[in-house]
C-alpha cells in the first residue's frame, strides 16, 4: 500500500467535503444519544425544531426550511404524528394544502429538548461564541454553493 505525500491535494484529508461528510456523520451520530431521552430521531428533532419556532407550517414549507423535498418531509411528517407530536390539518382555502400543527404532547416536548444544545455543547467541547461563529461561516458557504 503506497501512503500518499501529505501536500498531495487529492489526499482525503485536505478535502473539505469529507471534512464536512465525515463530521456530519459524527454530529448525527451524537444527536442520537442526545435525542433518545426524548424519543425521537435527528431528523424529527430538526423538524420539531422548525415547529416550535413556527406552528402551523405547511408540509411544503417546512421542507423548505429543512432544504428537504417535499416527499421527504411528508413521511417525516407522518411519523411524528404516530408519535402524538403534531397533527396535520387540510388547508380549508386550498385542500392540496397540509398544515402541521403541534400537539400539547408536542409542544410540552420543547422544554426537555432545551437541555440538547447545552448537552451537545459539552460533548463537541466549543463555547457558544465558537458555535455562533463556525455556523456563520457553514451557513455562508451552503449560500455559496446554492
Amino acid at each position: 500500500m503506497k501512503i500518499l505525500d501529505k501536500n498531495n491535494p487529492l489526499s482525503l484529508n485536505k478535502q473539505l467535503c469529507f471534512a464536512l461528510y465525515a463530521t456530519s456523520r459524527a454530529f448525527t451520530k451524537t444527536y442520537g444519544k442526545l435525542l433518545h431521552d426524548l424519543g425521537v430521531t435527528y431528523p424529527q428533532y430538526l423538524s420539531l425544531l422548525a415547529l416550535w419556532e413556527s406552528d402551523g407550517l405547511t408540509v411544503q414549507e417546512l421542507a423548505a426550511k429543512l432544504e428537504i423535498e417535499g416527499a421527504t418531509a411528508t413521511p417525516l411528517v407522518q411519523r411524528l404524528e404516530k408519535l402524538g407530536l403534531v397533527d396535520r390539518k387540510r388547508d380549508t382555502k386550498d385542500e392540496r394544502r397540509v398544515h402541521i400543527l403541534l400537539t400539547i404532547k408536542g409542544k410540552s416536548l420543547r422544554k426537555k429538548a432545551l437541555l440538547v444544545p447545552p448537552a451537545l455543547g459539552c460533548a463537541v467541547n466549543i463555547s457558544n461564541q465558537e458555535a455562533d461563529a463556525m455556523i456563520a461561516q457553514l451557513n455562508q458557504l451552503r449560500t455559496s454553493l446554492k
